[in-house]
C-alpha cells in the first residue's frame, strides 16, 4: 500500500522507518520537527512531533498516528522516535556534514571520516584527543566538538528515557544538570528530579518510580512525600510551616504507607537538616529549609533596620510638614502627619487602611520630603499591574520588585537576582505598595538587597486576602505589634462620593452595602438562580453594557467570582463569554488544550510564575511573566506549535507544551485579581461553596473596580458574606520570629 493509500483512522498506531530526507522545520526550543523521510519501499512520509536532534541523513522509526492535515495534507504524527546513528562511511559523513556537531562543518566532516572511517562515532565519543591529528583541529576545538556530540546523544538518551512523563525541555534541564550520568541517577533515585529540576513535580516523578519498580516504601519516596506535602500546602494554602503530626498524616495519606514510616522519615530528615522546625505548644512545627530560612530572616532584617536607622530631629519633621503643606495648599489628616513622622523617624514603618483613606496621598509626601532631603527613593509593587498605577499615582518610576533586584537567570534555570547581600541596592528609601500580595521568600529576597541605615516603608490592606505565595506577611508584621505601624481610617471627602469606596468600608465592617442608589458607580442586579445570574453576567458583558457606554467598555470589564466552579465559576463564564465574545470562526486559529479551545483573540491569565519566559517591546527584551498577568492571544501557529500573547504590549512565544501554564481569564477568581485594578467589575454572588463566603474576600473584590462594580445575584449570598469574618487561617512563624528579633 502506497502512503497516500494509507487510510487516514486517527485511533490507528502504526511505525514508520526510513531515513529523513528533508527537515521542513525544526523548532530548536522545544525540538518539535516537520520532515521528510523516505523509507526503505521508496515512499515519501512527512513526519511530524517531538524529534529533538533530527537531521537529514538520520535513520529513524517512528511510532505515532496518520493523520490528515487540513492545509498541508496526509502527516505521521509522531508519538516517540527512537534514532539509529549511521553505520556506512557515506552516511557517516552526511550525518556531520549537516550540522548535527557543533565545530563540524562539511570540509571538516570529510577530513574526519576519511581518516577514521566507520570508527569515526566512536573517535567522536571516546579519543577526541585524535581528532587534533587533523590539521585546523587544536585540542581545545577537539574537545568542544566531542563535548557537543556527546550532549546531543545525552539528550536524546534521557528524552527517550523520560518521553512518557516530562516535555523536551524537561529532559534538557535534567541533562544539563547532570549530562551523561542523568539517566543512572534518575534509575537511582527518580525523586531527585522534583527535588532538584524546576516544572518536574512529586506525581510525575512517582510515576516514574513505580514504572521502575521502585518498592512504595522506598525511604527515597517517603522523602520526597514529606517534602510535597510541605511545598503543596504552601503553594496552594500558604502554610509556610506544619505541625509534624499533620505532615505525617498527609504524608502517610499521599503515599498510602504506614504513619510509622513517614515519622521516621521526617525524624531523619530533621537530623540531616533536610527539615527546619521550631517547638510551638507541645508540638514540632516543620519548614522546608527555605521558608525557615525566609521568616527567619525578614525578622532579623525588619529588626536590624529599625535598629541602626539615623533619626529626624522633631522640630525639622514638623518644619517639612509645614512646608510641604504650603507648598501644595493641603492640610494633612492627623493620621497622614503621623506616618510621615514614623517614616522619617523609623528604619522600617508599615502603613496600612482601605480605599480612600489617603495612601496614596503620604506616598506622595513622603516621596517629596526625603527628596528634598537628598535621599534616593525606589518605588516597587509585587506585580506590573500595581506597580504601573503606583507610577502612574505619584508620577515617578515604579518598578516591579523583580525588575528592582535585577532579576536573572541561573545555570540551573532557577531564580537569582543581581542585588543582594553583596550588591546592595543604591537607593536609601525604599516604598513598596500592595504588601498584602508579598509571600516569604520575595520578601526575603528584597530584605537582603536592602542596605543597613536605608528606609523601608511598606504599604497595603490588610484586610484584603493574603498572597497568593507562602506566608501572609503583611498581616503577621503589623500583629507582631513590634513593628511602628499606622492604619489609616479616615475617608476623604472626595472619595466618600464613590460608592464603591463606602461600600468597601461598610463591607470591611461588617454592615451591608448600599445597594439601592442607581446613579452611582456601584450596583446590584438581583437574580435567584445560578443560571440566571450567568446569564445576566453574559448579558451585561455582550450587550447592555457596551449598548449603554460604547463597543470600548468591553476591553475594561473584568469578571470576577469567588470560585472556579459552579454555574457561575470561572470554567463556565469563561465558556459562555468565550462563546459571546470571541466565537469559532474560520478566519480564528485555535488551539484545544485539555476541556479547553485557545483562539486567536482570547483574553488569557498566566497562572504561575515563569521566570523564562521572553518577552519583547519596542524592540527591547526582558525576561518573565508572572502569576495573575493577563494578555491576549495574538497569534497561534499550528506548524511552529506555539502560541503569541501580548501582555499589555509585551509579545510572548508560548509552545503548545507549555499551554497549561494559561487560564482563559473573561472571568478569574478573587484570588488571582489581587494586586489589580479594573475600570468595571463584575462580581456574580451565587451559590458558591460556604467556606468562599468570606467578608475579605468580598471586599478584595470590590475593591478591585476603579470607576464601576456590580454585583448580580442573591442578597441573602451577599449578607452571608459581609456577616462571615472567617479567615483562613495560615500556620506561618513570622510573627513569633519577629517578636524574639526586636526582643533582643
Amino acid at each position: 500500500m502506497s502512503y497516500s493509500e494509507i487510510p487516514m483512522i486517527p485511533r490507528d498506531k502504526h511505525t514508520v522507518s526510513g531515513t529523513v530526507s528533508a527537515i521542513i522545520y525544526q523548532n530548536e526550543e522545544n525540538g518539535y520537527t516537520v520532515c521528510e523521510i523516505t523509507t526503505p519501499d521508496g515512499d515519501e512520509i512527512t513526519v511530524t512531533g517531538i524529534l529533538p536532534f533530527l537531521t537529514e541523513g538520520d535513520k529513524i522509526t517512528a511510532k505515532g498516528t496518520f493523520v490528515n492535515h487540513a492545509v498541508y495534507g496526509p502527516q505521521f504524527k509522531a508519538d516517540i522516535y527512537e534514532k539509529t546513528l549511521p553505520a556506512e562511511e557515506g552516511d557517516i559523513l552526511r550525518y556531520l556534514s549537516a550540522g548535527n556537531v557543533k565545530g563540524i562543518g562539511p570540509r571538516t566532516a570529510s577530513r574526519i571520516v576519511e581518516k577514521f572511517g566507520t570508527d569515526t562515532f566512536d573517535v567522536l565519543a571516546n579519543h577526541p584527543d585524535w581528532l587534533a591529528e587533523i590539521p585546523g583541529i587544536s585540542q581545545k576545538k577537539a574537545a568542544a566538538i566531542s563535548e557537543s556530540f556527546s550532549e546531543t546523544a545525552g539528550v536524546r538518551a534521557v528524552m527517550m528515557f523520560c518521553r512518557d512523563y516530562f516535555s523536551p525541555s524537561a529532559a534538557v534541564k535534567i541533562f544539563k544538570r547532570w549530562g551523561g550520568a542523568s539517566v543512572d541517577l534518575i534509575r537511582e533515585n527518580p525523586y531527585i528530579l522534583c527535588e532538584n529540576i524546576d516544572g518536574i513535580g512529586f506525581k510525575n516523578a512517582d510515576k516514574l518510580a513505580m514504572s521502575l519498580g521502585m518498592p512504595e516504601f522506598s525511604p527515597d519516596r517517603i522523602t520526597a512525600g514529606i517534602r510535597f506535602v510541605l511545598e503543596n500546602e504552601a503553594q496552594k494554602n500558604g502554610h509556610t510551616c506544619l505541625p509534624k503530626s499533620d505532615v505525617i498524616r498527609l504524608a502517610a495519606d499521599l503515599l498510602t504507607v504506614d504513619a510509622e514510616l513517614c515519622a521516621d522519615a521526617a525524624s531523619s530528615m530533621l537530623d540531616e537538616k533536610r527539615l527546619s522546625f521550631v517547638s510551638e505548644n507541645g508540638d514540632l512545627l516543620l519548614f522546608l529549609p527555605k521558608y525557615y530560612r525566609a521568616e527567619q530572616y525578614i525578622a532579623k532584617k525588619m529588626s536590624q533596620l529599625c535598629r541602626v536607622c539615623p533619626q529626624t530631629d522633631t522640630g525639622d519633621t514638623e518644619r517639612l510638614i509645614w512646608k510641604l503643606e504650603s507648598e501644595n495648599k493641603i492640610e494633612y489628616a492627623s493620621a497622614q502627619k503621623n506616618a510621615i513622622r514614623t517614616a522619617l523617624s523609623e528604619g522600617v514603618m508599615l502603613l496600612t487602611g482601605g480605599p480612600g483613606t489617603g495612601k496614596t496621598t503620604v506616598i506622595r509626601a513622603l516621596i517629596s520630603i526625603f527628596e528634598s532631603l537628598g535621599f534616593d527613593c525606589a518605588l516597587a509593587a509585587p506585580t506590573g499591574r500595581a506597580a504601573k498605577r503606583m507610577g502612574e499615582a505619584t508620577s515617578r518610576e515604579a518598578k516591579t520588585v523583580h525588575r528592582l533586584l535585577e532579576m536573572e537567570f541561573g545555570t540551573e534555570e532557577r531564580t537569582s537576582f543581581q542585588r543582594g547581600e553583596k550588591n546592595y541596592l543604591d537607593e536609601d528609601v525604599i516604598i513598596l505598595d500592595e504588601c498584602s500580595m508579598m509571600d516569604v521568600l520575595l520578601l526575603e529576597s528584597l530584605l537582603r538587597a536592602v542596605k543597613n541605615g536605608a528606609r523601608l516603608i511598606l504599604i497595603g490592606d490588610a484586610d484584603q486576602l493574603p498572597s497568593v505565595g507562602a506566608g501572609n506577611v503583611l498581616s503577621d508584621l503589623i500583629t507582631s505589634g513590634v513593628i511602628p505601624t499606622i492604619r489609616l481610617t479616615e475617608i476623604f471627602r472626595q472619595a466618600e462620593e464613590s460608592l464603591i469606596i463606602t461600600n468597601s468600608h461598610a463591607i470591611n465592617e461588617g454592615r451591608f452595602p448600599n445597594i439601592t442608589e442607581k446613579n452611582k458607580d456601584f450596583f446590584f442586579l438581583t437574580r435567584k438562580t445560578d443560571e440566571e445570574i450567568a446569564l445576566t453576567v453574559a448579558d451585561l458583558c455582550k450587550n447592555r453594557l457596551p449598548r449603554s457606554y460604547g463597543e470600548e467598555i468591553v476591553s475594561s470589564i473584568q469578571i470576577i467570582t469567588p470560585s472556579h466552579n459552579g454555574a457561575a465559576g470561572t470554567v463556565r463564564l469563561n465558556q459562555m463569554m468565550q462563546a459571546a465574545l470571541n466565537p469559532k470562526s474560520p478566519e480564528k486559529a485555535e488551539r484545544k488544550v485539555r476541556d479547553s479551545v485557545f483562539r486567536t483573540g482570547d483574553r488569557v491569565m498566566q497562572i504561575k510564575n515563569n521566570y523564562s519566559l521572553v518577552w519583547t517591546k519596542n524592540g527591547n527584551e526582558g525576561m518573565g511573566i508572572f502569576n495573575g498577568d493577563i494578555g491576549v492571544i495574538t497569534d497561534i501557529d499550528p506548524v511552529s506549535e506555539s502560541l503569541v500573547v501580548s501582555f499589555d504590549d509585551r509579545e510572548v512565544i508560548y509552545e503548545f507544551s507549555m499551554l497549561d501554564e494559561l487560564e482563559h481569564a473573561y472571568a478569574v477568581t478573587v484570588h488571582k485579581s489581587q494586586g489589580s485594578e479594573y475600570p468595571v467589575v463584575i462580581l456574580p454572588i451565587f451559590n458558591c461553596p460556604p467556606i468562599l463566603r468570606t467578608r475579605n474576600l468580598l471586599y478584595t473584590a470590590v475593591t478591585r473596580a476603579e470607576k464601576m462594580v456590580i454585583l448580580v445575584g442573591r442578597q441573602d449570598i451577599l449578607a452571608d458574606m459581609v456577616a462571615n469574618d472567617r479567615h483562613a487561617v495560615r500556620c506561618t512563624h513570622l510573627k513569633a520570629f519577629v517578636r524574639e528579633a526586636f526582643d533582643k
